[in-house]
């Protein structure tokens, strides 16, 4: 599954990808982002980024952008010399590229959210009369804010063209090495299943999980610093009182409940997700069988792997209810959890219309990236199924035993008269 794609050992790319990610970092916080103001690369004297696009080519910008190129450069040329790989182009480069595009994308949302502060408390002026606003300033603030979006949706479409040909070039890897070992694959079970549609899936479901996942942290990382300095005139929130950074505290306590609320619900269904692609590629195996031959698919037969399918679905939809259930009911009062936090700010007045959407964007922003596994719980479920079958794969390619479930599956398939799923 990465051996074909990735620098091998792929165990050590990825750990090392972690380890510089870490170092250079470690690197832009302890003097990296101050050497650029010295470079020629300073930002506003007094430190406020500009409300618009034209952040994104103010000093600062300009120089990370320098900083990640050459982080990334570095990094790519060793494992180029370290590890010649033919798919290293599009393993090591492009996915560097897609880790800037989300990091862009999570600075379009920073921008929406300082856009936010000053056009409500513009609203707020012109409905209590408090100092005059024109027409000109509130079409002028409508327009910063296409001005952001048409970046966002650009960034957004082009990002999406280049991921969609990065995982097909995955699956293409994926494909080319499975089929180089098919002579001993091939009498697995949905052996032409898995080549054909779940390389597709895993490369897939992996990106998008992984590309998630690095955008939760990118939110944190962004929306934290921003969250602490709005919420200053918060001093506490109901339940928890009075405790140290008491938004990012709720936000984070809140999501921890629903992350750990929802694993325990869905903890049955990876298992039923595998053994319903299972059943579903005996019944698909058994009927192409008796396509060209007779004996096979017979009445019995084919009532019996059909019945195997019906009792799996059955059991799926039974444990899906309660679990969505649950997450629906959690995600339903999450949409109100940051208007019962700031409650008692709201009625004391003690914050603008302005100051309350930022807060509340900010708040929304943080606590969905500390959801990440609630928002993904689904997603994981079905990407360890898709990985469990592939997992077969791996264990025949290197003479290891199978899985359980897959030896399970070949003692039935075999009492019914089909071919062994592996060679003997």
């Amino acid at each position: 599954m990465f051996v074909s794609y990735f620098p091998n050992p792929p165990r050590l790319f990825f750990w090392s990808a972690v380890l510089w990610s870490a170092v250079c970092v470690a690197g832009w916080y302890l003097g990296g982002a101050a050497l650029g103001d010295g470079l020629g690369f300073a930002g506003p004297p007094d430190g406020r980024l500009p409300i618009g696009v034209s952040r994104f080519w103010s000093g600062p910008f300009l120089w990370f952008y320098l900083y990640y190129l050459v982080s990334v450069g570095i990094f790519a040329a060793f494992w180029k010399v370290a590890a010649p790989h033919p798919w290293w182009s599009w393993s090591v480069p492009g996915s560097a590229l897609i880790l800037f595009a989300t990091y862009f994308q999570v600075e379009l949302t920073v921008a929406v959210n300082a856009w936010y502060g000053p056009f409500f408390d513009m609203i707020q002026a012109a409905l209590d009369k408090s100092r005059p606003v024109t027409l000109g300033d509130f079409y002028g603030g409508i327009v910063t804010f296409l001005s952001i979006a048409l970046v966002y949706v650009a960034v957004g479409v082009l990002t999406l063209f280049f991921v969609s040909h990065w995982i097909f070039r995955w699956r293409t890897a994926m494909n080319g090495y499975y089929m180089s070992h098919w002579p001993r694959l091939r009498r697995i079970e949905g052996a032409s299943q898995r080549v054909q549609e779940d390389t597709m899936r895993f490369s897939q479901t992996t990106e998008r999980l992984g590309v998630n996942l690095l955008d939760a942290i990118m939110t944190l990382i962004a929306f934290l610093p921003v969250l602490v300095a709005l919420s200053k005139d918060i001093t506490e929130v109901p339940l928890l009182g009075a405790v140290p950074y008491p938004l990012v505290t709720a936000a984070l306590l809140w999501s921890a409940f629903g992350t750990v609320f929802l694993a325990l619900v869905g903890f049955k269904l990876p298992g039923l997700e595998f053994r319903n692609q299972r059943v579903e590629a005996a019944y698909r195996k058994e009927l192409v069988y008796g396509e060209d031959d007779p004996a096979r698919a017979d009445p019995v037969t084919a009532a019996e792997l059909f019945a195997n399918v019906r009792r799996n679905y059955f059991r799926l939809y039974f444990h899906y209810t309660y679990f969505n259930v649950a997450r629906i009911f959690y995600l339903q009062i999450d949409n109100m959890f940051g208007y019962v936090i700031l409650a008692p700010a709201i009625v004391a007045g003690a914050i603008t219309l302005g100051l309350m959407n930022q807060i509340l964007n900010a708040l929304s922003q943080v606590r969905s990236s500390f959801q990440y596994l609630v928002n993904s719980w689904t997603t994981v479920i079905e990407l360890v199924s898709i990985y469990k079958r592939l997992r077969a794969f791996e264990a025949t390619i290197h003479g290891e035993l199978l899985p359980t479930i897959d030896r399970e599956f070949m003692a039935a398939t075999q009492v019914r008269g089909s071919a062994p799923l592996v060679d003997g």
